[in-house]
């Protein structure tokens, strides 16, 4: 379970990015939404950090030994959402299990269980990955949990995972033709699938999801269901080079008049926009880009194929999901709730990314060994 390793091959680097970019978030969350919530985000922080030096020395293959019983834990974990006994409501979708007085959401970790069963699963049967057979396989093992987050709600957190899983599947040796035959596919099915919504309207959509999509392709028509998305566009634009200040106490603020919804968690990429400018946004966008390419390295001299499926689907985790953060605050992508990494308010999002951190830490302190005909070449 526990291996000796070499501190020089510890990324320090990685840690100290990390904790760069959480201190800022919890300075802007101090700012959107006052102290309360920034001294929760530092204890999110404190133990994230404890949770990631422990899971960065159990070796990963430990992990890999119990895959089908993290599936299983899994898949147990969100389907008891489902029972009201554990499952929290909250804003009209119930991601919550309470017990005990301890509230989390199951789906942060789920994506990191999820990561590492197929690590496991894809590095097993990598010579067949390419078969219809294992695709197939693959997809439904894949659906399962992904099904369970669906009907939540949680859409954003569905599409971020399976973008995740599709990620580890190439990284695992997927065929460029079977890339090309789902692209051909999916871009056609989401032109078709956005006409039918736009021509027909809510035919087999939730209401909330058919308002969303509409107020994204028709604000003027959805003015009341497109004010959250279109307030948080004007507030990045009005922030300019500089942005207004940290704790400014501006009138003209956005988020001073609260016209800006959930400004420390699902919006909080707007309150950078505003109050730090461009200056700002390219500073989250910049560490966000090499916290992700600094898993992507590490996974590029792991020693075998499960410790570059964890590190990679660690970096397709933080990269999505940042992506479709910042989409959805400028107005890219219909609006969703979706956390911004180690920025946004969220105890369960932030200690589960730190884990997936500890993971891809570990993968680190086991590099490949090369040898002398592998250097020349």
């Amino acid at each position: 379970m526990f291996l000796k390793y070499k501190l020089k091959n510890y990324k320090f680097r990685l840690i100290l990015e990390v904790m760069i970019l959480n201190i800022f978030g919890i300075i802007v969350i101090g700012s959107a939404a006052g102290t309360g919530y920034q001294i929760k985000q530092i204890v999110g922080m404190v133990l994230g950090l404890v949770v990631m030096g422990i899971t960065s020395l159990i070796d990963y293959e430990y992990f890999m030994k119990l895959a089908w019983p993290i599936y299983g834990f899994n898949v147990f974990m969100l389907a008891l959402i489902m029972l009201p006994v554990f499952g929290d409501d909250a804003k009209g979708a119930q991601r919550w299990i309470a017990i005990g007085g301890i509230r989390f959401q199951p789906s942060e970790l789920a994506k990191i269980l999820i990561i590492l069963f197929f690590a496991f699963f894809f590095s097993k049967y990598r010579e067949r990955i390419n078969t219809l057979k294992m695709i197939c396989i693959s997809c439904l093992l894949a659906g399962v949990p992904l099904v369970l987050i669906l009907k939540q709600p949680d859409l954003s957190t569905t599409i971020v995972t399976a973008v995740m899983f599709s990620v580890m599947m190439f990284a695992c040796g997927l065929s460029w033709k079977v890339v090309g035959g789902v692209i051909a596919v999916l871009v056609p099915s989401v032109i078709i699938l956005l006409n039918i919504i736009v021509t027909k309207g809510n035919t087999f959509l939730a209401n909330h999801q058919y308002l969303r999509i509409m107020a994204w392709l028709r604000p003027e028509e959805f003015p009341q269901q497109a004010l959250q998305q279109q307030n948080a566009i004007i507030a990045i634009g009005s922030g300019q080079l500089f942005g207004k200040g940290l704790f400014n106490s501006d009138v003209a603020s956005l988020k001073n008049g609260n016209f800006i919804y959930e400004p420390h968690t699902d919006c909080i990429f707007s309150v950078i926009g505003e109050e730090l400018g461009f200056v700002g946004c390219a500073f989250v966008i910049g560490m966000l880009l090499i916290i992700t390419l600094e898993c992507v390295w590490i996974a590029k001299k792991a020693k075998d194929m499960q410790g570059r499926l964890i590190a990679v689907g660690v970096a397709g985790l933080i990269g999505m999901q940042e992506f479709v953060h910042i989409c959805v605050n400028t107005g890219m992508m219909p609006n969703t709730g979706l956390t911004l990494p180690f920025v946004s308010y969220g105890l369960t999002s932030l200690v589960s990314l730190y884990i997936g951190i500890g993971l891809v830490l570990n993968v680190g302190l086991q590099p490949r060994k090369y040898n002398r005909a592998e250097v020349k070449l």
